[in-house]
């Protein structure tokens, strides 16, 4: 993949797409993107972290941060990518169904509802869905055999 200048999110529920205009690109090459952020809208118990964008997985693992430094969870978004090379842009576009990693070992899987929703409503393609369900489960092996380490190490290595 060429190098990416834009990044945009997509989202299914509720239906937007948005310039990632304050994202900061951090390192990128054919297998990840790595960003820095902060919130897009101000939340209470987070303000900042940081994302990999596995684009062979269609996995994008985030650190969310509390204020004041320290890790809040791992969040696990299932994605599909779209690159357009004509203005060497990135669109990710949120499958809706997340993974929670929390610091204790605490894990959930969330918004399998919204999924549900976004096939009945015609939001999603019969494709996007058997996507979403094999990188899930493709997710969901990685943690149980203890390797979500390999995802994480993108992240750590550059300090982040």
């Amino acid at each position: 993949m060429n190098k990416v200048s834009r990044l945009y999110r997509r989202r299914l529920i509720p239906a937007e797409c948005i310039l990632l205009k304050d994202d900061v690109i951090v390192e990128q090459n054919d297998e990840f993107l790595v960003t820095k952020w902060n919130t897009i809208r101000p939340k209470p118990n987070f303000s900042h972290g940081c994302s990999c964008y596995f684009f062979r997985e269609g996995i994008k693992v985030s650190k969310i941060y509390k204020a004041d430094g320290t890790l809040l969870y791992w969040y696990c978004d299932i994605v599909d990518y779209d690159f357009d090379s004509s203005e060497c842009s990135l669109t990710i576009t949120d499958l809706l169904v997340d993974v929670i990693l929390y610091p204790d070992g605490h894990m959930e899987v969330v918004d399998l509802d919204e999924l549900a929703e976004a096939l009945e409503r015609g939001l999603i393609t019969k494709e996007q869905m058997t996507t979403c369900l094999r990188n899930l489960n493709h997710l969901l092996t990685i943690i149980y055999r203890d390797k979500f380490d390999r995802l994480q190490s993108s992240l750590n290595s550059l300090g982040l």
